[in-house]
């Protein structure tokens, strides 16, 4: 189960992972809206949630530092230099796959409780991350297609 359940990740991390070599670093600024999320942070905040999630869901003892999540948080426009966001993605990926290894078979059917989701199995946790950061990915690539 541990296997198939990372393949499942792997392959729904390459809406993200396929358009990374596509992004050059001016197009970090770039929007849909003056108001939305530019790529960089929305990049920023990819990387800071597959953290969160191997740390708190998986039981990943790493440490996260989180600026694009929270209530009032927003773009400032800082995220800005393409390979931190590109190292940080990389990382996240590693450390979310050593999470998910870390599972036995039958951790999959646990639960675990979080403020954002309530309670859910880890497979269903995971499936929230996937579609998290594919969500994300179609929005990075809506930007690059159409923002400015």
């Amino acid at each position: 189960m541990t296997q198939e359940l990372l393949k499942l990740f792997k392959m729904g991390r390459t809406r993200l992972t396929n358009q990374l070599p596509h992004i050059k670093e001016s197009d970090l600024q770039k929007k849909l809206h003056p108001n939305s999320n530019s790529i960089g942070f929305l990049l920023r905040h990819i990387g800071e949630v597959e953290h969160l999630f191997a740390k708190n869901v998986f039981g990943l003892e790493i440490r996260v530092m989180a600026s694009t999540i929270g209530q009032g948080i927003h773009d400032t426009g800082k995220y800005t230099v393409l390979q931190p966001e590109l190292n940080l993605l990389s990382d996240a990926e590693s450390v979310l796959e050593e999470a998910i290894l870390k599972q036995s078979d039958n951790d999959w059917q646990s639960n675990i409780t979080t403020a954002e989701f309530g309670t859910i199995t880890k497979s269903e946790a995971l499936g929230r991350i996937i579609t998290h950061s594919a969500y994300h990915a179609g929005q990075v690539g809506l930007i690059l297609k159409y923002g400015a």
